[in-house]
């Protein structure tokens, strides 16, 4: 019996020491779980979570399963800087996965680069993210502000709107800065090349001091007929309601990261006819990658049918489990990031594939365009916009 036991106890030792490095795949996500884009980080994490634990249920990659580890931000630079490198020091992370925000992204891109951490699916359109050629550590999900705000103009254009009578409402800072100016060089693609005509009003982050900003729109050359918000959605909410006092007729466009359901819950009937640019399929819509996330959000206890943000987080992550399925066992920083330069298409189960490559580093270069009717996100019909706006009033 004594030999028996010693037996079993080297077993079980030679057992634990052949177990692979990587028992438990941990990721870590820094984002604004509290403060003015606390609905962000938490959609976020909701969808890397539910596609997490698909995962997991179904034996994990490899065999090893996923963890998100977490810490707040508040959308604050500094306290992000400091969580993030809390977080490298305190966790032995493979991964960063759905940090939210570009003020955020900027001071942290240093500090991620510099460990040679690999960031993936961050909720910022900014092209901080998205240099060329791409750096190897950075991959993105989704289609910039840039693109974002380029389908506003062109969309604006074809509904018959000049481009003197557009305006700007954006945050002052960098993420305000990159829907700003991606407007504007689509502007200039279109000949249009005098941006200092148009009215630009701006807010300080983590306020919802709008009123100058909306007396600078007022103050406009050209009446505007379209306002586009690079904001959060409290502010974005705040403008749309006092710029409409004196602009009924106006149309209000917002970016994504504005938070489309935060901003609709803010401004309940106010909210109809406002345009929301997305970046993921609407997720009521029965494309099979969206069907997925839906049975997905469910089975993890979620108590609503989704929303576009938590959808964002469950590609982020499906894009994350592509890569490191094709990393093979025990992967490493480098053998993920080999394997998501190595994926080419890919195919979410979004109608059109997706692709990464050692030159292309976004994914996903579509955008929607939704507007708010009756409480519900339907798609623009640019052609037809100013006549349905004129019909409904």
């Amino acid at each position: 019996m004594r030999v028996q036991r010693r037996w079993l106890a080297g077993a079980l030792a030679l057992a634990l020491v052949a177990m692979p490095a990587w028992a438990e795949i941990k990721v870590g996500m820094v984002a604004p779980f509290s403060g003015a884009a606390s609905s962000l980080g938490e959609g976020m994490k909701r969808g890397i979570e539910a596609r997490f634990a698909e995962v997991n249920e179904a034996g994990g990659v490899h065999g090893e399963s996923l963890t998100l580890v977490t810490r707040d931000d508040g959308y604050e630079p500094l306290r992000s800087a400091k969580a993030t490198r809390e977080l490298l020091d305190d966790d032995e992370v493979l991964a960063m996965l759905g940090n939210v925000g570009t003020p955020t992204a900027i001071v942290n891109l240093p500090i991620l680069l510099e460990h040679e951490m690999p960031l993936i699916g961050a909720l910022t359109g900014s092209g901080v993210l998205r240099q060329s050629p791409p750096d190897r550590y950075v991959f993105n999900y989704r289609a910039s502000y840039a693109q974002e705000t380029a389908t506003m103009i062109e969309g604006l254009l074809l509904a018959g709107i000049a481009p003197e009578e557009i305006a700007f409402f954006t945050q002052a800072d960098g993420y305000g800065d990159a829907g700003y100016r991606g407007a504007l060089r689509s502007l200039a693609n279109h000949g249009y090349s005098h941006p200092e005509r148009l009215a630009h009003g701006r807010y300080t982050r983590g306020t919802r001091n709008v009123h100058r900003g909306v007396a600078t729109i007022l103050q406009a050359p050209v009446t505007p007929k379209a306002v586009i918000i690079v904001g959060t959605y409290g502010p974005a909410a705040d403008f749309i309601r006092e710029a409409r006092k004196d602009l009924p007729d106006a149309l209000f466009l917002n970016v994504s990261f504005v938070g489309s359901q935060a901003l609709l819950d803010e401004l309940g009937d106010a909210a109809e006819g406002v345009i929301v640019t997305q970046v993921v399929p609407p997720h009521t819509s029965d494309l099979p990658g969206v069907e997925a996330y839906r049975a997905a959000l469910q089975a993890n206890g979620a108590d609503s049918d989704g929303d576009f943000v938590s959808l964002e987080g469950y590609m982020a992550a499906s894009l994350f489990v592509e890569g490191l399925q094709a990393a093979g066992a025990d992967p490493d920083r480098e053998a993920l990031v080999d394997g998501l330069e190595g994926l080419g298409k890919v195919d979410l189960g979004l109608g059109e594939p997706l692709t990464l490559g050692p030159e292309d580093h976004q994914a996903n270069d579509a955008v929607w365009a939704t507007r708010i009717h009756d409480g519900r996100f339907e798609p623009v019909d640019w052609f037809t916009l100013l006549d349905e706006r004129a019909a409904e009033e």
